[in-house]
């Protein structure tokens, strides 16, 4: 690949994304636990 193409010269270009992609990515780490910990099932009264 070259230099050209590659995602850190991307990003290089663009600072405005990679700070973007780290607070997506942020969020991410955070809410996956908290939707991965409500799945429980409730029975009864």
């Amino acid at each position: 690949m070259s230099d050209d193409n590659s995602i850190k010269a991307y990003l290089a270009k663009h600072p405005k994304l990679l700070g973007i992609l780290f607070a997506v990515m942020l969020f991410l780490s955070q809410a996956a636990p908290v939707l991965a910990g409500d799945s429980t099932v409730t029975t009864g009264p």
